[in-house]
């Protein structure tokens, strides 16, 4: 069992380079951070929706911030069986996110619409991982985000269809 030189921690072998180790780790940190800041978000929402929609709205918005709370688990722990620490503050993540913050508190139609922009932006993030994911082989990455790339895909889906 060697020693890095760097960092004097154990060398990590899994058959993927560092450096394509830490770039996954950086694109799995945004979306980590995407993830983190939708779930803030949409259970923002969920306290403060109101309207002729709120029972259906406020239930929905409860069972898609209870799975992106597993979600952030996963994303976290795979960074960290990659060998890096995981993001873990509201600073980090500000720095680290693509979603912007809403102030105020939106009508329903506009909670709906927000939330859509941001299951859309968590995808987009988990595509731009994607090459060099498949350049390393790193097919454990690579379900991840192909798994949370169908989950906010149907749930964008499910959302938009409430806005037509």
């Amino acid at each position: 069992m060697g020693k890095d030189n760097v960092k004097g921690s154990m060398v990590i072998d899994l058959g993927i380079d560092a450096k394509d180790r830490k770039e996954i780790a950086d694109g799995l940190s945004r979306l980590l951070a995407d993830t983190y800041t939708l779930y803030l978000k949409t259970h923002n929402f969920h306290w403060n929706v109101t309207g002729p929609m709120f029972n259906t709205l406020h239930l929905m918005f409860e069972g898609q911030y209870t799975e992106l709370a597993l979600a952030v688990d996963l994303i976290a722990e795979r960074i960290r069986s990659l060998g890096f620490p995981a993001p873990g503050t509201y600073s980090d993540y500000a720095k680290l996110t693509s979603i912007k913050e809403t102030e105020g508190v939106p009508k329903a139609e506009e909670m709906i619409a927000l939330l859509v922009e941001g299951q859309e932006a968590v995808v987009r993030t988990a595509r731009s991982i994607f090459p060099v994911v498949d350049k390393a082989n790193d097919e454990p990455t690579a379900d991840l985000l192909t798994q949370r790339m169908q989950v906010h895909e149907k749930t964008a889906w499910m959302l938009r269809s409430l806005l037509e």
